[in-house]
């Protein structure tokens, strides 16, 4: 391991975090650089500079509005012009290189990056949909690195960043504080919100899925009731730390589907106090609280429901975030795996460790899936064969961690996506010899 990581991992394992989804968090890296009663007092403790930060428009619902006050060494406003970088391998939607495609496409893992890549210049578009002018849909992204990011960050003004490391733990250094996530967790960073990724292991490769529209949110629980699925408590956000840099810093930002970069002349993650619902956090899968049937038959997936972004519409979501974790099986009579299937939404899948029960081979982690709208999927016929004859006792999963990126709209695969030499040309013959059974 380089010293660079080794520093890094140091750093993340002494990480403290406060805790709760959603809660108005407020943190200080030097007592009293809160002002205490008010957002913007005509001289801020500690000459700092008071800004507010909004992830939501001012008369967004209460309940919705997302906004925080940082109190910084400068404000962000102190920068010199923005100026047009390559984007490298990242695209951002309308996505319009190819057409929707209704075949069931499946990949291999994305190949290693060159050596002295970092998350951002990992970063590797499969595809999406919507606008993000329009602030509607999303991109499914893939990111390889074997270096961390020095002297430059990034933030999107696109969309907020859901990260799920599939290989290689990550520090994140956020205008919030620090978090840490490794495979089994993710972090989220929200819109507009300025980081820097460093190493904590030699190389790193993960998914990432860019959100548009309405930032993340819990699912109501309806029926379930109070308690069940992913638990807000569970949820951790940063304390206030910060950089005081006085040397030239790189800020790149993803503004309307394109990168832009300024040299700064020092580093911009330099609050110093914070407070407020906009703010990074993390989460650890293994802690979600999966629900199931103890009777028969198995209830539809949306009951893995970590993280949802509404649309207009109730109960249909711009984009969700499922997690297939660990859990027994008992069904009586029942067919366990899951079951055959025409969707109207669209469905990303990604394996983060271990194998997944409805394919027993060639979906491997760091791989994906794509099942667009209507495309029929289950599955493969070994998996069928093999559950249609299972003896039915009580069956424990526990060598799997999948998830998926479901949406409302189509998803669009990029040129890259589509071309690639890891994209599996021979997906559809895992559902080949699946024999008639019928008898009249």
């Amino acid at each position: 391991m380089s010293e660079q990581a080794e520093q890094a991992r140091k750093t993340a394992e002494a990480l403290e975090y406060l805790t709760g989804f959603g809660n108005e968090h407020s943190s200080e890296a030097v007592p009293g650089a809160l002002p205490a009663g008010r957002n913007s007092p005509q001289r801020s403790p500690l000459g700092l500079y008071a800004e507010q930060l909004s992830g939501s428009a001012f008369t967004e619902p209460r309940r919705h509005n997302r906004r925080s006050w940082l109190y910084r060494i400068r404000p962000s406003a102190a920068h010199p012009p923005f100026t047009r970088t390559d984007n490298g391998a990242l695209r951002s939607a309308p996505f319009t290189e190819a057409p929707a495609d209704p075949n069931r496409l499946r990949w291999n893992p994305l190949p290693d990056a060159a050596p002295g890549t970092d998350f951002l210049a990992g970063l590797w578009t499969l595809g999406g949909n919507g606008d993000a002018t329009q602030r509607s849909g999303m991109a499914i992204h893939l990111y390889s690195a074997n270096a961390s990011m020095t002297d430059r960050v990034f933030s999107d003004s696109d969309g907020e960043l859901l990260i799920v490391p599939e290989r290689g733990g990550l520090l994140l250094r956020t205008e919030l504080g620090l978090l840490s996530a490794g495979p089994g967790e993710v972090a989220l960073i929200p819109r507009g919100v300025r980081f820097r990724v460093e190493l904590l292991d030699e190389d790193a490769r993960g998914y990432v899925c860019e959100n548009y529209g309405r930032p993340f949110e819990l699912p109501d629980l309806g029926p379930i009731g109070a308690n069940g699925l992913a638990a807000a408590r569970d949820f951790r956000a940063p304390v206030a730390a910060y950089e005081d840099v006085e040397r030239p810093t790189e800020v790149v930002n993803k503004f309307c589907g394109n990168l832009w970069t300024a040299t700064y002349d020092h580093s911009p993650l330099d609050v110093v106090a914070w407070y407020g619902t906009h703010t990074p956090y993390v989460y650890d899968l293994r802690r979600f609280n999966v629900m199931g049937s103890i009777s028969y038959d198995h209830p539809d997936p949306s009951i893995f429901t970590v993280l949802t972004s509404p649309s207009d519409t109730p109960g249909l979501a711009g984009v969700d975030f499922v997690v297939f974790a660990p859990r027994w099986l008992v069904g009586e009579d029942t067919f366990r795996p899951p079951y055959f299937h025409r969707n109207v939404m669209s469905e990303y899948m990604g394996l983060i460790e271990g194998a997944y029960d409805a394919k027993a081979e060639g979906f491997v982690p760091g791989g994906g899936s794509l099942h667009n709208m209507m495309s029929a999927h289950g599955p493969d016929r070994e998996t069928f064969d093999k559950a249609s004859a299972a003896e039915l006792k009580p069956q424990k999963i526990e060598d799997g961690l999948a998830f998926m990126f479901e949406t409302r709209w189509p998803i669009t695969a990029t040129a890259q996506a589509a071309g690639a030499d890891h994209l599996q040309r021979g997906y559809d013959d895992v559902w080949q010899g699946l024999q008639r059974h019928f008898r009249a």
